[in-house]
């Protein structure tokens, strides 16, 4: 099983798009969640930097600028899921991975206590 750590780029950027009310707070996340088209789009038009801030975590091992680098998305590449964070939080505490199991469940605390 690959191991992860947190990337406080991504951590950063969920941060502020919740402060700033960019979130759905009710989806299925099985649909919104990026697929690869989705993820190619982005890429075409911004940068690797743009694309790692979407994942709250790095894959240990995994080059950089590929996709296999980026793991435990948290949005639509426009907006944090709640879904999505759950999911993370859900992903990250079936395989151990701690350090990302509480980056997002500490997201997913400040989304809830922001859109109250």
């Amino acid at each position: 099983m690959a191991t992860y750590r947190v990337n406080p780029a991504g951590v950063e950027q969920a941060g502020r798009l919740i402060d700033a009310r960019q979130y759905v707070l009710d989806s299925d996340w099985g649909d919104a969640q990026p697929r690869a088209e989705a993820q190619n789009d982005y890429l075409e038009r911004h940068s690797w930097q743009g694309y790692a801030a979407w994942h709250l975590g790095l894959t240990d091992g995994a080059a950089e600028e590929t996709k296999a680098r980026y793991a435990f998305v948290y949005g639509d590449f426009r907006r944090v899921h709640r879904t999505a964070l759950i999911a993370c939080v859900y992903r990250a505490s079936e395989w151990r991975h701690k350090e990302i199991e509480l980056a997002a469940h500490d997201l997913l605390q400040q989304l809830d206590a922001t859109s109250r």
